[in-house]
């Protein structure tokens, strides 16, 4: 449970204002190696860059916040053993959503880009189960970019369809931590990954003979 937390404050950390990278990024990464294998393939590490662009309004998007940040960081809070378990239920599906809102962020940038497109060769978001898209590796797409409207999707650049993941710890990820635009950014931003659409297309029979369309 949040209460249960110990560690440095969150002024030392955040040094007063002025926030210690190293160690949110290194709480970022303990927090990958906690969900399964196949959620765990699903996300990539951010890294916060200079400009506080990861962080930078979600202030205003999260719930609980400051208290969402130091469960992230693992660090004590001094309201924390006011809690009701009730209070720090909450407080961690904030934090949930707080990293996911980072990484969203993360995956548009060059760093972040990069580090999706290993996961993207390597197959971990899954193939599309079409046919003729001959196991195309797909893509993860959101089809909103508000947290908790809806679960996350596979994109295959291939037929430009979307598809469940077929891992159900994947289909329990937010879309938004992906968001609508990844994908398609991406495939822009390497050109050289996008594949030729599909040359073939079911034909529907009836004893050998097409099946008239009206």
């Amino acid at each position: 449970m949040y209460k249960e937390r110990s560690g440095s404050s969150r002024s030392e950390i955040l040094g007063g204002g002025a926030i210690d990278r190293k160690r949110i990024n290194e709480a970022l990464t303990k927090k990958l190696e906690k969900p399964s294998p196949s959620t765990s393939r699903a996300f990539v590490k951010p890294q916060l860059p200079d400009d506080d662009f990861n962080l930078c309004g979600l202030s205003g998007q999260v719930p609980y916040y400051e208290y969402a940040l130091d469960l992230i960081l693992d660090v004590e809070s001094s309201n924390s053993e006011m809690f009701t378990e009730e209070q720090n239920e909450l407080v961690e599906s904030a934090a949930e959503m707080l990293y996911g809102l980072i990484h969203v962020r993360y995956i548009l940038t060059t760093k972040g880009m990069a580090a999706m497109t290993e996961k993207y060769k390597n197959c971990d978001f899954g193939r599309c189960p079409r046919v003729f898209c001959c196991g195309q590796s797909c893509l993860p797409v959101g089809q909103s970019d508000i947290p908790r409207s809806s679960t996350v999707k596979m994109y295959c650049p291939k037929c430009e369809d979307i598809s469940y993941p077929r891992s159900k710890f994947q289909g329990n990820i937010d879309g938004a931590y992906f968001g609508t635009t990844f994908p398609h950014l991406f495939l822009m931003t390497y050109g050289n990954l996008k594949p030729q659409k599909p040359t073939q297309k079911y034909v529907p029979r009836i004893f050998g003979f097409k099946v008239h369309k009206p």
